[in-house]
């Protein structure tokens, strides 16, 4: 078993043994088992699944970074929720929203500004993914 705590800026998420994780990174999805080589990477939105008492569990997930070791993995993420917590609506409501405001800026605009719109559209992406299945 390996500990896993999953952490928002308004909450602790989740806090207890599992059997293993799956997250999605930056360099595409990683798995970690108890006993893993001591790891630092950067999170991106998409889906975390973990095995806990013979089930899988799922949430969606934003941007963050992963710190593994070979009894912990800890997830800092600034969005961590259930397909039960995601509002559909919402979630689509702000994807279209920032692919509307991308579209209407021009190119030589402010890039952390279109790097904030992107990183809305992943993480409403990853909602309606997680929603939808």
């Amino acid at each position: 078993m390996i500990r896993l705590d999953i952490v928002t800026p308004e909450k602790k998420v989740f806090s207890d043994d599992v059997a293993n994780v799956y997250l999605p990174t930056a360099m595409g999805e990683i798995g970690v088992l108890q006993s893993h080589t001591a790891l630092v990477t950067p999170l991106v939105p998409g889906e975390l699944r973990y095995d806990k008492d013979g089930k899988t569990y799922e949430l969606a997930v934003g941007s963050g970074f992963v710190e593994a070791g070979p009894d912990s993995i800890s997830v800092l993420t600034d969005m961590a929720l259930t397909a039960h917590e995601i509002d559909e609506t919402l979630a689509e409501k702000e994807q279209r929203e920032a692919e509307e405001a991308i579209d209407k800026l021009d190119n030589n605009e402010d890039a952390e500004e279109i790097a904030q719109l992107r990183a809305t559209i992943s993480r409403s992406v990853a909602q309606l993914s997680l929603k939808r299945r």
